[in-house]
């Protein structure tokens, strides 16, 4: 605990969203359906990809570490968020630092996999003869070990350094969960180095990604573009729509979150596209891959049938 102007720091105060007492209860409500509908989706998509054989490749592999991830990233904020929105509103010290770090561990994780969901997409559809040894299981098995081992390496900095800073009995944070940037500006000493710490991680974790993910879709577009069959432009499209629209929605609010002008900062903003991201990515993601693949939308409906038989 942080001995701060004679007092004991042992707790921080979320402070929410803005709202007299109905507002909120509108919110909760809402809150829950989407977290209800996220866990159900995301844990469908799961079960669907274990227990049909036809699904078990690579790029279903990468959807059921998406999909892993957005189930994590909700039940590490939300649940809070609600007990938030009752009036519970206070969360201890270690909590906290704990809930901080799960987030972005859980976030970066999910930039990568995207990332790697794109790598994939790039190599089915410009080296489809030699797709099943370059994306072979040991391939895969690695690129998934190190989207979760690299947000461990990059986030070990702050998440030793934050905790032992001094919040000079400062407790409220303008936040709906335990974000990092509301944590340090709490903090009443130098926190530069760990600031340009954070700017150097987003280039590995946004920048870097993004950049590979560009190129990945120039080669696809490019590709594309050579093939005379117009189904083959449909067919080769609709499986990289559903991703994009993941890439659009995870990485845009990202970058937009980090290189907004401090100027124009605004709190108030920052807590939308904060919440907009955390919800609604994981939200839409069963959604966008079920009704846009055909091959989930077939296994789906073998297996209604296959509960039809059984009930007849």
């Amino acid at each position: 605990m942080d001995q701060t102007n004679g007092t004991l720091l042992e707790h921080f105060v979320l402070k929410g969203f803005p709202g007299n007492h109905v507002l909120q209860k509108i919110i909760f409500v809402a809150l829950l359906v989407a977290y209800l509908i996220t866990m159900a989706g995301n844990l469908l998509i799961i079960v669907i990809v274990y227990s049909d054989h036809r699904l078990h490749s690579p790029m279903y592999l990468f959807l059921v570490c998406l999909s892993f991830t957005d189930l994590l990233m909700v039940s590490f904020v939300i649940p809070k968020l609600l007990a938030v929105l009752v009036e519970e509103k206070t969360i201890s010290k270690m909590g906290c630092f704990i809930q901080s770090y799960l987030y972005y561990f859980i976030t970066t994780a999910d930039i990568l996999i995207l990332t790697v969901m794109s790598i994939d997409r790039f190599v089915a559809i410009c080296y489809p003869l030699r797709y099943s040894y370059i994306m072979r299981n040991s391939i895969c098995i690695k690129l998934v070990i190190g989207c979760f081992i690299t947000p461990f390496l990059l986030l070990l900095y702050p998440t030793v350094t934050i905790p032992n800073f001094p919040f000079c009995g400062h407790v409220v944070l303008d936040h709906f969960f335990c974000d990092s940037a509301a944590m340090l500006s709490l903090v009443c000493v130098d926190t530069r180095l760990i600031k340009l710490a954070t700017i150097i991680n987003s280039v590995f974790i946004l920048i870097i990604p993004l950049i590979i993910t560009s190129i990945s879709y120039i080669f696809i577009v490019s590709t594309v573009i050579k093939m005379r069959s117009t189904k083959g432009h449909h067919k080769t499209f609709s499986t990289c729509v559903s991703h994009l629209t993941m890439v659009c929605i995870v990485f845009g609010s990202a970058i937009f979150i980090e290189v907004r002008a401090s100027k124009c900062y605004s709190v108030e903003t920052d807590k939308t596209v904060n919440f907009v991201s955390t919800i609604l990515g994981p939200l839409l993601n069963p959604f966008i891959y079920t009704l846009r693949n055909k091959k989930v939308k077939d296994c789906l409906r073998d297996k209604e049938k296959w509960k039809e038989l059984l009930t007849h």
